[in-house]
């Protein structure tokens, strides 16, 4: 096993290779590290593949008196993350993802026809601010965003209401 301090003399000289050995050796955990920060592997695949970029290109700025290499890494990834999520791409990301909860299953084909199975007498039984939201959203094809908007009320409380309702739902569709 190629040790530490060769891989970063390799590194410093320049050699292309010694950064698939540093993400062979500590990608795993480094994109653990981004992911958790981010919440969301594809913002992490790409902040990991900037951290090794900035390792790489960084590495004459490594002093192995100050600390391990890995720590120096972590720290790397550590706020590559940080930075992203201050974007205002990963924000407007953040604010204008899909939810990710559905009311049904493959498994059910019969639900592909909401009115064959009485879905919206099923609906309207919720509460209002539950029916609403799933009616904007499922019915009329809004997005989170839209539905903010159309509703004046915050994001999150939108998140909140479609996945109360959701999990009503499948109450009765178990």
């Amino acid at each position: 096993m190629i040790q530490e301090t060769e891989i970063i003399a390799a590194l410093k000289e320049g050699d292309k290779n010694a950064i698939g050995t540093v993400y062979d050796r500590y990608g795993a955990a480094l994109y653990g590290v981004v992911l958790r920060i981010v919440q969301s592997p594809e913002v992490a695949e790409e902040v990991v593949q900037d951290v090794f970029l900035k390792i790489y290109r960084n590495i004459g700025s490594y002093d192995e008196n100050k600390g391990r290499f890995y720590t120096w890494a972590l720290n790397i990834a550590r706020n590559s993350a940080i930075d992203a999520t201050r974007t205002s791409e990963f924000k407007n990301r953040q604010k204008t993802e899909q939810f990710e909860f559905v009311v049904y299953r493959e498994s059910h084909p019969a639900m592909t026809n909401v009115d064959a199975i009485g879905l919206r007498e099923i609906v309207n039984k919720l509460d209002e601010k539950h029916r609403k939201v799933i009616d904007l959203a499922y019915f009329q094809g809004y997005t989170q965003s839209e539905i903010e908007q159309e509703m004046n009320i915050p994001i999150g409380t939108v998140k909140t209401r479609l996945r109360l309702a959701i999990k009503e739902l499948r109450k009765v569709f178990g």
